[in-house]
C-alpha cells in the first residue's frame, strides 16, 4: 500500500481511535491483513469479528417504546397486525444499508456529513431536534425499567439509578471490544422471548397467514390506523442511523468490510421482526387467557396479566422489558454522545477511556442521571413525555430519511458508492410512506378529534398533486435555461473501489442543489417548523391539563 493511498483512506476521520485493527466482540482483524486465502472458515471468523452494529441498533430499537406498541398490538388485535413486521423488513434494511456505506466509506459521522455538506443551519436543525427526541426517548427507557421493576416489587428509587449506574459503568471502560460484548450479553438475554412465545401457545397458522395477508381485525378504524403508524415509527427511528453510522466508524470498518457489515444489518432486521413477532403473539395470549382483548394500558401490565396465569411467563416478560430498556437506553444514548462529538469535533471514541475523551463521557453520562432524576420525580408527567417522543419521532422521521438520501447520492461523499437509479427510486418511495404517515401521526396527535380516514386520504392525494406539480416545474424550468450534457461517472475497478475513502471534507466540492431540491428543501424545513410549533403548544395544553 502507497503511501497517498493511506492518507486517502484515512483523510477524513475526526478521531484517531477510528483508525486501526477491528476489534470486535468476537475477533479481532488487523489494519495490514490482506485479502489473500479467503477459505469459508476465514469468512467465518471475519463475519464474527464484524458482526455487531447492525444487530445491536435493530435489537437497541425493540426497546421499551417497542415492546409496549408491539404489546398493545397483540393485545387489542391479536395476529392480525403481524403483516406490517413483514413489510418492515425491506424499509429497515434499504434505510441501515445506506448507513453501512456512509459510515464505512467516509469515516465521518451521520451528524459531522450533514453540516459539512448541507450547511450548519441544516445540522443544528438535524442534530438539534435529534438531541431533543433521543433524550425523551431515554427517559421513556427508564419508564420501562421502573415498570418491568414494580413487576418484581422492587421499588424504581431502587431499580432507576442502579440501572443508571450500571449504563455508565458498560460504556466507560476505553474499550471498543468490551461495550460490544456486554451488549451482546443484554442481546443473548433478549433471546427468552423464543421460550415466551412458545409458552403462549401459539397459533402457527394464523401467524403465517396474518403475516402475508394484510388484515386488521374488527376493520379500518381510526385507532388501527394509528397503531399501525406508531409500529412504523417505534420500527424505523431517526437515532438509529446515527447511531449505526458512527458504530461502524468507531469499529474501524473499511469499505472492504461492507459486505459483512451488510450481512449483519440484514440479520439485525430479521432479528427485530421476529422479535416483535413474538411480544405481539404473547400479548395476544395475555388477552385471550384473561379475557381482557382490546384494553391494553402499558407494557407493565401485560406482564401482570401473564403472571396471572402463569408466574413463569409473567416473570419472562418482565425480563424482556428490562433488557430491552436496557439496551435501548444504552443505543439511544451512545448516538447523542456520537452525534455531539461530531458537532463540537471532540475526541468521541469507546477505543478511549474517560481521561482521554472527558466530553464524549461526561456528555452520556449527564444525559443518563437527567433521564433517571426525571423518571424519579414524583408526579412527573411520564405520559405526556411518552406522547411527545411519539409525536416528535414521526415529525423527524421523513427528513432524516430525507438527508439520508441526498447523502447518499453526493458523488463528492460516497465516490464510486454512490446508490443506484433502482436503489433511489425505493427509497424515494419509502420516504413518501414515511412523509405521508410523519403527517397523519402529528395531525391526529396535536387534534386528536381529526378522523384518521380522512386526513390519510387528504394528505395522500396532497402530496400527489405536490408531486406531479413538482416534477412539471422542474422539466420546465429545465427546458428554459437548457440542460448541460451529463457528466459521465469514473469508472473504478474492483480493488480501487474497496481502497476508495471520501477525502477530507475541506477539500470536496460545496454541495448545488437542483431547483427541484431546494424547493423540496424548503418545503421540508416549512413543515418540521410548522409542526414543531404545533407540538410545543400541543405540550403545553396538556401539561395544563
Amino acid at each position: 500500500m502507497t503511501e497517498s493511498k493511506t492518507t486517502t483512506r484515512t483523510g477524513a476521520v475526526l478521531d484517531s481511535a477510528h483508525v486501526g485493527d477491528i476489534e470486535g466482540a468476537f475477533g479481532r482483524i488487523s489494519v495490514t491483513e490482506t485479502d489473500s486465502a479467503r477459505t469459508i472458515k476465514r469468512r467465518l471468523l471475519t463475519m464474527a469479528a464484524i458482526v455487531g452494529p447492525g444487530l445491536i441498533v435493530m435489537v437497541g430499537d425493540n426497546d421499551a417504546g417497542g415492546v409496549a406498541t408491539y404489546a398493545q398490538a397483540g393485545q387489542n388485535y391479536g395476529y392480525s397486525l403481524l403483516w406490517v413486521l413483514l413489510l418492515l423488513i425491506p424499509v429497515l434494511i434499504v434505510n441501515q444499508e445506506m448507513v453501512v456505506r456512509l459510515g464505512a466509506v467516509t469515516g465521518v459521522g451521520h451528524a459531522r456529513l450533514i453540516n459539512e455538506r448541507f450547511g450548519r443551519g441544516w445540522g443544528w436543525f438535524s442534530v438539534g431536534d435529534l438531541f431533543i427526541l433521543n433524550f425523551l426517548t431515554i427517559v421513556t427507557e427508564f419508564i420501562g425499567i421502573s415498570l418491568a421493576a414494580s413487576y418484581f416489587g422492587i421499588s424504581k428509587y431502587v431499580v432507576v439509578p442502579t440501572a443508571a449506574v450500571a449504563l455508565v459503568a458498560i460504556m466507560a471502560t476505553g474499550s471498543f471490544r468490551r461495550w460490544e460484548r456486554a451488549m451482546f450479553v443484554f442481546i443473548a438475554i433478549s433471546a427468552v422471548q423464543i421460550p415466551m412465545v412458545l409458552m403462549s401457545h401459539p397459533d402457527w397458522g394464523r401467524a403465517a397467514h396474518d403475516f402475508v395477508v394484510p388484515g386488521i381485525k374488527g376493520g379500518v378504524t381510526s385507532d388501527a390506523v394509528l397503531l399501525i403508524i406508531a409500529i412504523v415509527g417505534t420500527t424505523v427511528a431517526p437515532w438509529q442511523l446515527f447511531f449505526q453510522q458512527s458504530n461502524i466508524i468507531d469499529k474501524r470498518i473499511t469499505p472492504r468490510f461492507i459486505g459483512y457489515e451488510r450481512a449483519d444489518t440484514v440479520l439485525g432486521a430479521f432479528v427485530v421482526v421476529i422479535g416483535a413477532a413474538a411480544l405481539v403473539m404473547t400479548a395476544d395470549f395475555a388477552a385471550r387467557a384473561t379475557g381482557t382483548s382490546g384494553g391494553f394500558v402499558d407494557a407493565g401490565q401485560i406482564a401482570h396479566l401473564l403472571g396471572a396465569h402463569s408466574g413463569a411467563l409473567g416473570t419472562i416478560f418482565a425480563i424482556v422489558l428490562l433488557d430491552a430498556s436496557i439496551v435501548g437506553a444504552a443505543a439511544v444514548t451512545l448516538s447523542t454522545s456520537y452525534a455531539f462529538g461530531d458537532v463540537f469535533g471532540i475526541k468521541h471514541s469507546l477505543h478511549r477511556g474517560f481521561k482521554d475523551a472527558k466530553q464524549f463521557y461526561v456528555s452520556y453520562s449527564v444525559m443518563i442521571a437527567l433521564a433517571a432524576a426525571i423518571v424519579l420525580i414524583p408526579g412527573a408527567p411520564l405520559g405526556l413525555i411518552t406522547t411527545a417522543v411519539q409525536a416528535l419521532a414521526g415529525l423527524l422521521l421523513p427528513s432524516a430519511s430525507v438527508f439520508l438520501l441526498l447523502l447518499c447520492n453526493d458523488r463528492e461523499v460516497l465516490g464510486p458508492w454512490v446508490n443506484k437509479r433502482w436503489l433511489n427510486v425505493v427509497a424515494g418511495l419509502i420516504v413518501g410512506v414515511l412523509l405521508l404517515l410523519s403527517g397523519i401521526l402529528m395531525a391526529t396527535t396535536l387534534f386528536p378529534d381529526l378522523d384518521v380516514m380522512t386526513v390519510t386520504t387528504y394528505l395522500a392525494v396532497g402530496m400527489i398533486v405536490v408531486a406531479v406539480v413538482a416534477v412539471a416545474g422542474i422539466k420546465l424550468a429545465e427546458r428554459r435555461r437548457g440542460t448541460a450534457p451529463a457528466v459521465p461517472a469514473p469508472e473504478f475497478g474492483p480493488e480501487e473501489k474497496l481502497g476508495w475513502r471520501m477525502p477530507p471534507l475541506a477539500l470536496l466540492q460545496p454541495v448545488r442543489w437542483s431547483a427541484g431540491t431546494r424547493l423540496g428543501m424548503l418545503a421540508l424545513r416549512g413543515y418540521l417548523v410548522i409542526g414543531a410549533i404545533l407540538l410545543v403548544v400541543k405540550a403545553v395544553e396538556l401539561g395544563r391539563g
